[in-house]
């Protein structure tokens, strides 16, 4: 079996994908497991791959999966999860680069806990720009309960930091079913995944490594497209609030979850602009929607505590919904 099984998605970066192949000959190990999914690109991607697996495989176990057809980041990487062998498993994107000798720390971190999962912080890349993400939990290298890291509802907290690929998990996850991504979400993938770890795992820990190095503003990212796949945030919620509902501790987790939700349906209203018109008025439609399906009590509550802007902005939305409805 090997130690770690590193499941990293391609599609159409072949721009990038050197830099994060190259930082892979930088954190290999005989013992390491490299799963480079190539989700159905339409450029040099492919070719790239097949190149730097044969390069590769001198140094670490190297294995390439090829889907038939695109099916966004939660299926590519749900793809390597279903070949994985290793003991640890990591995730990467494949416009993105890991720090020289990142990989051996991580899992050295994790054996020493002997946690279920650790986070870490990373650096984020805009263009020439640096700077550091730190997860959101202050303490370092020390086993925590997940489940306490979720709250408070009005703070950042650690289900609010959902990258996949800052942290390492045990296979015991994937073998409880926690480690696979919703199907065909292709936005916000992480935010039921990450939700479902803090309820149901039984321990983790933030650790201090800096080693992911995650690249912003790349062109072909859904964040800068604005096309309607970046809708499937109200599929992604729907989940969360659903999942946190039925939830031992519903009472105190769902305040949590409403108030998360309301605060991405603002942020994408705010910046409606950056979408074709068409799904401008599907993503106020969605979304109106939305605020009808969540706890009503909870959503009052969030509503109140909530910032002006933006509880006059989803106060509107109501508003306009329920005009709409009474004119019928």
């Amino acid at each position: 079996m090997p130690k770690l099984s590193l499941i990293v998605p391609f599609h159409n970066v072949q721009q990038y994908a050197r830099d994060a192949l190259a930082s892979l000959r930088a954190n290999a190990r005989p013992d390491f497991e490299f799963i480079l999914v190539d989700d159905h690109s339409g450029d040099e991607t492919p070719e790239i791959l097949e190149r730097a697996a044969e390069e590769l495989s001198d140094v670490a176990q190297v294995r390439c999966v090829r889907l038939e057809r695109n099916g966004g980041i939660a299926t590519a990487r749900n793809s390597g999860l279903d070949v994985a062998r290793g003991e640890y498993l990591a995730f990467l994107d494949g416009d993105d680069w890991l720090a020289p000798g990142h990989l051996p720390a991580l899992v050295a971190a994790i054996e020493e806990l002997g946690c279920d999962f650790v986070r870490t912080d990373h650096v984020r890349v805009t263009g020439r720009a640096r700077s550091v993400r730190r997860a959101p939990v202050g303490l370092r290298n020390e086993v925590l309960d997940p489940r306490d890291a979720i709250l408070p509802a009005d703070r950042t907290t650690s289900v609010d930091y959902p990258y996949a690929w800052a942290g390492a998990y045990h296979r015991r996850l994937l073998e409880r079913g926690l480690l696979h991504f919703t199907g065909g979400l292709r936005t916000a993938e992480d935010r039921p995944w990450i939700w479902r770890l803090h309820r149901e795992a039984e321990s983790f820990a933030v650790v201090g490594l800096l080693g992911v190095f995650y690249r912003r503003g790349v062109a072909s990212s859904l964040t800068r497209i604005g096309d309607v796949r970046q809708l499937d945030f109200i599929r992604a919620f729907d989940q969360v609030v659903e999942e946190t509902a039925a939830d031992r501790d519903a009472g105190r987790l769902l305040p949590k979850a409403v108030r998360t939700y309301c605060a991405v349906i603002a942020h994408h209203l705010f910046e409606e602009d950056k979408f074709e018109p068409a799904v401008a008025k599907r993503l106020r439609a969605m979304s109106a929607a939305a605020l009808e399906r969540m706890p009503q009590d909870a959503l009052c509550d969030v509503l109140e505590t909530m910032d002006l802007r933006r509880s006059s902005r989803l106060r509107r939305l109501r508003r306009r919904t329920t005009t709409a409805k009474g004119a019928v």
